[in-house]
């Protein structure tokens, strides 16, 4: 990769990660750097973007920026909101296309993480759009998970099923 992609990916990412939509606008629109671009550490602006920043988010997807892309360990920016409980952030990134039936490196879908945080609103959400009979690599399915961690959460998933 060439230095001054390295750079662009630096500037673009660092101001995705402050949440500052009018610099990520700008670099995006003006200064042309792609939304995919890598930083010096691999990522990409939508992986390291201020996850509750729903409207940096929406401006790096609809100027073409991957809602699939995994780091290395299999997390996608799907599992980053999940986790983080970002339900705003989560449906922008499903109606521009990112799928929420990607396992990560443990085998977590997006909501074995939000079930493990307990984010219900955005279990609630992930539930109609996720393969609830996946398992992660401890074995549990979602509804298994949550019969462990939050047994009020089974009507949920008695809906869902």
């Amino acid at each position: 990769m060439l230095l001054q992609e390295t750079s662009a990916g630096d500037r673009l990412t660092s101001a995705a990660a402050r949440g500052d939509l009018l610099e990520v606008k700008k670099l995006l629109q003006h200064d042309r750097i792609h939304p995919d671009c890598l930083n010096r550490f691999g990522k990409t602006a939508l992986q390291v973007m201020m996850i509750g920043s729903t409207p940096v988010a929406s401006e790096l997807l609809k100027q073409g920026a991957s809602p699939n892309i995994q780091d290395a360990y299999g997390t996608s920016p799907a599992h980053d909101a999940a986790r983080s409980g970002f339900l705003d952030t989560l449906q922008v990134l499903v109606q521009h296309g990112a799928e929420v039936n990607i396992p990560d490196v443990s085998g977590c879908l997006p909501i074995h993480l939000a079930l493990r945080a307990g984010h219900i609103p955005v279990i609630a959400y992930l539930a109609p759009l996720s393969d609830l009979q996946h398992r992660d690599r401890e074995g549990n399915t979602p509804s298994q998970l949550a019969a462990i961690l939050n047994p009020r959460l089974a009507s949920i998933f008695e809906l869902n099923t």
